[in-house]
């Protein structure tokens, strides 16, 4: 599958997602485990659908792992922020990274509140909304705005924050220089399905995306977590994880 047909499967999952979460009438809590809402099941399941149609694996945040000897696994967090949506906050996605045995190739976040949309093909740039991606370039971590997951005991030294709850998009709004950094205050808090996405945007927009402890973003494992930090620049990455660390 060439890089562009990859790109409309991922079109393709992320329109029926749409379509089913426009359709639902109740976006509570589940009662199946912690945290699981009825738009996370119905928008897995429609993802689903499509995904495997297409000959693709699937890590899914919801359902867990399909199909894993298929050469390419779609990593998917079929509604990230979904307390955010829950409450009507406009700020939560869907976000879908393809990745094969060179790692992340080709990722599609879609705010599902705007219908924003970030791509971004392994060496081939990202675009929100068809529009090449930037950074900021921030550098200075005293003159830079940076999003939060979670929140640190003490001040680490950034002008302004914000916490605003759906970590792929915040890793685009990175990539495209509506904040200069993220850092994850909590400690192996995301899954693979969180990030990847964004990550991919970042890196080919020129951001920087790292765990805090050093170890690959890349799993397929669904209990393995991490805890990313990302910037626009390598000297802001630097103070980031400087900061971040001196609080444990």
């Amino acid at each position: 599958m060439d890089d562009a047909a990859l790109l409309e499967v991922l079109d393709d999952t992320s329109a029926a997602i749409r379509a089913v979460l426009g359709d639902l009438d109740d976006w509570g809590l589940a009662g199946t485990r912690a945290g699981q809402y009825h738009s996370d099941l119905a928008a897995d399941a429609v993802a689903l659908e499509v995904l495997e149609r297409a000959g693709l694996g699937v890590l899914s945040e919801e359902s867990g792992r399909h199909r894993p000897d298929a050469e390419i696994t779609v990593v998917m967090d079929p509604l990230d922020g979904s307390t955010n949506a829950s409450r009507g906050i406009p700020w939560f996605a869907t976000s879908l990274c393809a990745v094969d045995r060179e790692g992340p190739r080709a990722a599609l976040v879609v705010n599902l509140a705007s219908g924003q949309r970030f791509e971004a093909v392994r060496g081939g740039g990202a675009t929100c909304d068809g529009r090449p991606l930037r950074t900021s370039g921030a550098t200075v971590l005293r003159q830079s705005i940076v999003a939060l997951s979670g929140f640190p005991p003490r001040w680490l030294g950034w002008k302004q924050y914000r916490a605003l709850g759906a970590c792929a998009l915040d890793l685009c709004a990175v990539a495209g220089g509506v904040v200069d950094g993220y850092v994850d205050c909590s400690w192996n808090a995301h899954g693979s399905w969180d990030y990847l996405g964004g990550l991919l945007v970042c890196q080919e927009a020129g951001a920087h995306v790292v765990d805090l402890e050093g170890r690959d973003l890349v799993t397929f494992e669904h209990t393995d977590r991490r805890t990313p930090v990302a910037a626009a620049t390598p000297e802001l990455l630097a103070e980031l994880l400087e900061a971040r660390r001196s609080v444990g």
